[in-house]
């Protein structure tokens, strides 16, 4: 089955399915409409030479300097080179095909500005398994990521390095190889493309997916070891879980109970309790399996955000300079999911 973009509807299992397991991509007739409309509000703005950040003007500090019609393709292209600067290893494949996925979901929203061909384009990549090498090094966070998503901007506008069918391919020859064409870049499309989260959201998506994997692996590999050592089933009562109110902390208790169930071994051991790597794996893992919970949702809203800069509201007629290109929601997230991890690596290592 096909995923389809809105803009507002992908999930992290979809991130999953279009970057692990090829999934196809396609444009709902919502979202199309959606960025035509956008694209058209841009080519007025353009005939109209009110200025207009990031469209007709320099960018940072020169955002007061104003660009000639005959020059704004050229300052689109020379931004993305100028910040395809990435170093160290390359994002992984999987890593790469969810930053595209990411990105062309938040440009089919229709507040970004770019051509339909520009949004088609990416998903080309995606649907012919072309792999643009973006070094993992560089972004900015509090700016976005904009030195990663330059590099992947480079494959469309035919320049860059990337991976074809499993042949690493460099500039127009990439694009050859998928009978394409580059795109001709346009008033505000660079910025679009490089300006916010995309790649540490799909890299988080991916993330997020082998943390529920490992909890729930956690939990199968900790029923063994309660059956290896024989151990109580009072620490899973869920009258004790009850008076806590944690909602992960009942729900690992009644996984772990699920595998242990019909055990001839379990608690027959003479201990009158167990170790606190035992007792305590409800409370451990359950904190943990809530941590998941929480990073799903921020990840939730932010594979469904908007967030470069500025920002078009075409049927309000405004353009609004802000900050949705900040990290911060999903860098604390993930924070938050590395400390998780770490605990749930400790317990583990304790009931070895």
């Amino acid at each position: 089955m096909n995923i389809c973009l809105t803009g507002s509807s992908l999930t992290s299992s979809e991130v999953v399915r279009v970057a692990r397991q090829g999934a196809v991509v396609e444009l709902g007739k919502e979202a199309v409409e959606q960025i035509n409309i956008a694209s058209s509000f841009v080519r007025k703005i353009v005939q109209d030479e009110a200025p207009v950040y990031g469209i007709n003007t320099g960018f940072g500090s020169l955002c007061n300097a104003r660009i000639g019609p005959q020059d704004l393709g050229k300052l689109q292209e020379n931004l993305i080179l100028s910040h395809a600067v990435g170093v160290g290893r390359c994002f992984t494949e999987d890593e790469a095909r969810a930053t595209i996925l990411v990105r062309a979901n938040t440009l089919a929203s229709g507040h970004s500005g770019v051509r339909l061909e520009v949004e088609q384009l990416l998903l080309e990549l995606l649907n012919k398994h072309v792999y643009p090498m973006i070094p993992s090094q560089g972004s900015l966070g509090a700016s976005g990521d904009l030195a990663p998503l330059a590099s992947l901007a480079l494959v469309l506008i035919g320049k860059g390095t990337a991976t074809v069918h499993g042949e690493i391919l460099q500039g127009q020859a990439i694009l050859d190889a998928i009978g394409a064409k580059p795109v001709v870049l346009e008033a505000k499309e660079g910025l679009a493309l490089i300006n916010g989260t995309a790649v540490m959201t799909g890299v988080a998506a991916l993330v997020f997916a082998d943390a529920r994997t490992l909890l729930r692996t956690a939990n199968l590999a900790a029923a063994m070891t309660m059956e290896a050592l024989r151990a109580r089933l009072e620490p899973f009562d869920e009258r004790i879980h009850d008076l806590r109110r944690h909602a992960g902390q009942g729900a690992v208790a009644r996984d772990i109970l699920s595998y242990v169930a019909g055990s001839k071994l379990i608690g027959t051991c003479d201990d009158v309790q167990d170790a606190y790597s035992i007792r305590c794996m409800p409370q451990v893992h359950g904190a943990i399996s809530d941590t998941i919970d929480f990073v799903e949702n921020v990840l939730l809203n932010e594979l469904n955000a908007v967030t470069d800069n500025p920002l078009l509201f075409p049927a309000d007629g405004d353009v609004l300079s802000g900050g949705n290109f900040h990290g911060e929601p999903v860098a604390l997230a993930m924070d938050y999911l590395a400390i998780a991890l770490a605990e749930l690596a400790s317990i583990s290592e304790r009931r070895t």
